[in-house]
């Protein structure tokens, strides 16, 4: 396993990150969890937050989130999975978000790049996982990808969202930002901040408050620079959070002290397990 990148930031790390964001279910990490966890505490990730994207993969991120301290979970169905949305899957999400450690409803929301499923029936299954997190009091994580305008439509139509959520991998304009952020929404920035073509999303940091903000690997995907090209995992989230504080001109402990605290704040961490 390639763990390069914690053994280099680990002393210049004396502070706490959250990895807001991650699949610890996926392929690329069986049998390697608990190094995947030991990396991601060396590097100063204390915390770390497991989605699933379906029925199944959102009960092995609760089971990961029973099995180790670190670990949180949100359940929900991913845009791409919209096909198979019944009532029995609706309920199968529900009894799960019901589990100890749940912290979200997520990765919901709409992809207009995957193909094979209709932007109406994704709106569908999006709202009514929208109503679900109303429900049971919790926060939404919104995929949103080529979908900005029918994610903010779903949202206002859903009405206020108490817990608010997560505007995950961001990569709207400042416009949406802006809006979610009002709305009560984090807005999460994954390594995709890093890339050479992202310099729109970097306008984007700049411009927003470090209130409404929060750092996510999406790992095993979308690995930051100087990394491209290998397996991601939560130990590389420092490189978004340097990333972070060079756009906002600030010491990267306080983008990290800021950053965790927001994330600890939308999904009701326990602040004192990062000690």
């Amino acid at each position: 396993m390639n763990i390069e990148p914690t053994t280099q930031t680990a002393a210049a790390l004396p502070f706490t990150l959250i990895d807001s964001h991650c699949h610890l279910h996926a392929e690329e990490y069986q049998g390697v969890v608990p190094q995947i966890l030991a990396n991601a505490a060396q590097a100063g990730v204390r915390q770390i937050v497991t989605l699933g994207t379906d029925c199944t993969s959102s009960a092995a991120a609760v089971a990961l989130a029973a099995a180790y301290r670190p670990v949180f979970a949100c359940v929900g169905v991913h845009p791409e999975e919209a096909a198979g949305f019944d009532e029995g899957v609706l309920a199968c999400i529900a009894e799960l978000a019901r589990k100890e450690k749940v912290v979200a409803i997520g990765e919901i929301g709409l992809d207009y790049v995957c193909s094979g499923i209709t932007a109406a029936e994704q709106q569908r299954v999006f709202s009514r996982q929208l109503a679900l997190a109303k429900e049971l009091n919790l926060p939404v994580v919104i995929h949103d990808r080529n979908a900005h305008g029918d994610i903010a439509a779903c949202i206002r139509k859903a009405g206020h969202l108490p817990r608010g959520g997560v505007m995950h991998c961001f990569s709207g304009d400042l416009r949406l930002a802006q809006e979610m952020a009002e709305r009560g929404f984090m807005i999460a920035f994954s390594g995709v901040l890093t890339f050479k073509n992202a310099a729109l999303l970097r306008e984007v940091a700049r411009a927003l408050d470090l209130s409404h903000l929060m750092l996510e690997t999406d790992s095993p995907y979308l690995t930051p620079v100087p990394y491209r090209g290998k397996r991601n995992e939560p130990a590389r989230l420092v490189h978004t959070a340097r990333m972070l504080a060079d756009l906002k001109g600030l010491p990267l402990a306080e983008v990290a002290r800021r950053t965790t605290a927001n994330t600890c704040k939308i999904f009701h961490l326990p602040e004192a397990a990062l000690s």
